[in-house]
């Protein structure tokens, strides 16, 4: 079983303190960690700024 050494650990606490939305994947290979990927998601508020350009055209 892959076990995180105190820095990796740290980088995982740390990673999913930064983020409000998003993902934190931790790969193993045989039975080591090798990575670890965080992915953000910023998400905005609809604002319908379409609908405006397409009358300005």
């Amino acid at each position: 079983m892959g076990k995180l050494n105190e820095v990796q650990w740290e980088y995982v606490r740390k990673s999913l303190d930064a983020i409000d939305f998003g993902s934190v994947v931790i790969t193993v290979h045989a039975g080591r960690v090798t990575q670890i990927d965080i992915t953000e998601k910023k998400r905005f508020a609809n604002m319908n700024n379409n609908h405006s350009l397409q009358n300005s055209k």
